[in-house]
């Protein structure tokens, strides 16, 4: 193998940004800023399901794939506070999940929602345990006191979001796709 000339441009794993019109519709800037399947494929933390990664199948938007996938997308939103793309990819290649629908859903807790999400899980956790906590950390509390008193009801909170929400997901998926599907049909006859 010859080393690499200066002049060589190395292939960049992820598709390079490009200028758009003004007028470019959304959907075009959004398959430039997506990631390919051959992209992801070659993605170290994905190297293991690589070759499931490329199957048409986890791609297609049918419904039982695009149900699982919104299940999987919304689990690892709220299970997991980063790499949540990454996980959500590597469990559709198990699930047989739509990947394009798991990674737009966890999209749900991103850097300008998830202080909502937390402060939600916190109350609802607290909520489900019983206690009623106090809004502010006194200063002399180290962090094992501050974890017992927010921590557990944010986790249980977000718990509780992880597994309701992927079931509320998936079967709001699955009627959406049905009542679409009878609309079609009363309006050919």
């Amino acid at each position: 193998m010859q080393p690499m000339q200066a002049t060589e441009k190395v292939p960049l794993p992820y598709p390079q940004h490009t200028p758009q019109a003004p007028g470019a519709r959304w959907s075009e800037r959004l398959r430039q800023a997506v990631p390919s399947r051959e992209a992801l494929a070659a993605h170290p933390w994905l190297r293991p399901v690589a070759g499931r990664l490329l199957q048409a199948q986890l791609w297609r938007f049918q419904q039982e794939a695009v149900a699982r996938g919104v299940a999987v997308g919304t689990f690892w939103a709220f299970a997991i506070p980063f790499g949540q793309i990454v996980v959500a990819v590597f469990h559709c290649t198990w699930w047989r999940a739509n990947i394009p629908a798991a990674a737009a859903m966890t999209l749900l807790t991103n850097p300008l929602t998830v202080g909502f999400w937390l402060w939600l899980a916190y109350q609802v956790g607290e909520g489900f345990i019983g206690a009623p906590g106090s809004y502010s950390a006194p200063a002399d509390m180290d962090l094992a006191q501050w974890f017992a008193t927010y921590g557990w009801p944010t986790v249980l909170g977000m718990g509780l979001f992880a597994v309701g929400g992927a079931a509320m997901g998936y079967l709001l998926v699955k009627l959406l796709w049905r009542l679409k599907r009878l609309r079609r049909r009363r309006q050919r006859g």
